[in-house]
């Protein structure tokens, strides 16, 4: 039942936070680590980026959230993969992020938070790791 190829990301910027270098800057780290990427771009619903990776077929869906909507927006994305059965698909994120929001979010099954500093090394390994790990 093994899953071959490149892991597959989609790379989202929900809400109507406008700013997506970093979005951008992880989907190119990725893309250069071998993974495949779906950016989705700007101001994308929980339901459109769901949907992006259910057709897809992502195996993690990355969020870039800045504008401080992190709590309702995470929550939708795990929601509407539960809804779909698409609990498979991991979600992972980052951005301005409280870090006493983290452990909430992480309640919520939301994989891994990276905060401002955390290096592309660090995110493509952690992605490598725990999207599609290796069995021993």
């Amino acid at each position: 039942m093994g899953v071959t190829g490149p892991i597959r990301v989609v790379v989202a910027k929900p809400g109507l936070d406008g700013h997506d270098r970093g979005a951008k800057v992880i989907a190119r780290a990725l893309r250069d680590a071998g993974m495949e990427v779906i950016y989705t771009g700007l101001h994308q619903t929980p339901e459109q980026i769901v949907d992006t990776a259910i057709q897809e077929d992502a195996d993690a869906i990355g969020l870039s959230i800045l504008s401080g909507a992190h709590m309702t927006l995470f929550a939708k994305v795990i929601e509407l993969l539960r809804e779909r059965e698409a609990e498979d698909i991991k979600v992972f994120g980052g951005g301005i992020i409280p870090e006493a929001d983290i452990p909430l979010l992480k309640e919520q099954g939301v994989a891994e938070i990276f905060t401002p500093g955390a290096t592309t090394v660090s995110i493509v390994e952690w992605v490598r790791e725990n999207v599609r790990p290796v069995a021993a």
